[in-house]
């Protein structure tokens, strides 16, 4: 029975290439466009920014702009997003938008075998600054279904589909041109996704976001938010969550008026066990991650990209690295001197953790190194000017307008 399926599923494939093939013939819609975020999971990111701008300054354009989504979600998504023009990906009408888009704009990649019209202009906007090796760097890959060899010949091939890519900093776009074999324009704005950062950190802005977050401007927000272990999955495109500090010993050193917000990467799917403490800890994976930010008064991460989008903030952040040796040594490694250059301490167990957040709540929450936190920051976000959405429409062409 799964072989057949199997089979089913290869033919199914195939027809609908040979239909996209055909329909990728015809001319562009000129206002149409495209967008996905992390290939269909939701409305979100780079390309959120992006719409949210293109609705802003092309009203009349509105009902050309689409989002295809997993099938899954098109239900929850068309509901929490009654504006939107949704679509099902790999649906007759997703293949007809996709075929006749005058742009893609997308955060992931595209599987090389669903073929672009000539016309179409792919907007590769990717989804975050990297702190791990990428691509062509990666001496090793440990994802499951995948060879080093194929994921590296899939990966450059997609990327020279890519006719605009952004960048958030000069130190992107080294690693991508290089990384990605990326030879086409890059787009140097700094990310879209950050623009609200800026224009919307305002007391009464993150005061407002708390009350329909965390149902308290008051309260203060720790957020941790760990990446994903690329090599400790359950399945294809599943990976486990595991604490590595007791949550009774992490709630019990923080004020009362301070709460835990668990912001899980997408590709987990486990389910996290807040047991005793669901009126002060919150897991939320479903929130703009830069709701997130706005309303987070510490940080606590470890190789994840959010110490980049987060230092914007000028806000502290601490490293639980409780991996650290192992995953510099044989995963993906490093860019730069995770020892010497992040923005804030590299704590590695429990103990060093608590000591950190004991340090945090006696200084009521201020930045302890902010010499070093600012060199960070010059380096990673001076591109960031509130601006990159409409950078990045302008620079494409949206709307006739190129600059």
């Amino acid at each position: 029975m799964n072989s057949l399926k199997k089979t089913i599923k290869i033919w199914i494939r195939y027809g609908l290439i040979g239909l996209n093939s055909i329909l990728t013939l015809l001319p562009t819609n000129e206002k149409r466009v495209l967008f996905e975020s992390f290939n269909g999971k939701g409305l979100t990111d780079n390309p959120k920014a992006i719409y949210d701008q293109m609705v802003n300054d092309f009203p009349d354009a509105t009902g050309q702009l689409f989002w295809g989504v997993k099938g899954q979600l098109y239900g929850d998504l068309t509901r929490k997003y009654p504006e939107a023009k949704i679509v099902k990906r790999w649906s007759l009408k997703w293949i007809w938008i996709s075929a006749t888009a005058r742009f893609w704009i997308f955060n992931s990649r595209m599987p090389t075998w669903w073929k672009k019209n000539k016309r179409t202009v792919y907007v590769q906007t990717w989804h975050g600054t990297p702190l791990k090796h990428l691509a062509l760097d990666m001496e090793q890959v440990k994802l499951p279904g995948n060879s080093r060899e194929k994921y590296l010949t899939e990966f450059v091939k997609e990327a020279q589909r890519w006719d605009y890519l952004i960048a958030a900093n000069q130190y992107s776009e080294t690693i991508f041109k290089r990384a990605f074999k990326f030879q086409n324009v890059f787009l140097e704005t700094g990310y879209p996704r950050n623009d609200v950062l800026i224009q919307k950190n305002t007391a009464t802005d993150v005061k407002n976001l708390k009350r329909r977050m965390v149902g308290n401007p008051n309260l203060r927000v720790i957020t941790y938010a760990p990446t994903w272990r690329e090599d400790d999955f359950i399945s294809v495109g599943h990976y486990h969550f595991r604490w590595h500090f007791r949550l009774e010993k992490i709630m019990n050193a923080l004020p009362d008026d301070t709460i835990l917000l668990i912001r899980p990467h997408y590709l987990v799917t486990d389910k996290i066990d807040i047991s005793g403490f669901e009126d002060r800890v919150i897991i939320d994976s479903e929130s703009d991650m830069n709701e997130i930010y706005l309303i987070t008064d510490v940080m606590i991460t470890d190789y994840s990209s959010v110490m980049f989008d987060f230092s914007i903030l000028k806000r502290p952040m601490l490293f639980f690295a409780y991996d650290l040796d192992y995953y510099r040594d044989d995963l993906r490694g490093f860019y730069f001197d995770y020892y010497t250059e992040l923005p804030g301490p590299i704590v590695q167990n429990e103990d060093e953790l608590l000591e950190q957040i004991r340090s945090l709540v006696k200084t009521d929450f201020k930045e302890p190194d902010p010499k070093r936190f600012n060199q960070f920051a010059e380096r990673f976000v001076s591109w960031e000017k509130g601006t990159a959405a409409k950078q990045v429409i302008q620079k494409v062409g949206y709307g006739g307008i190129v600059k």
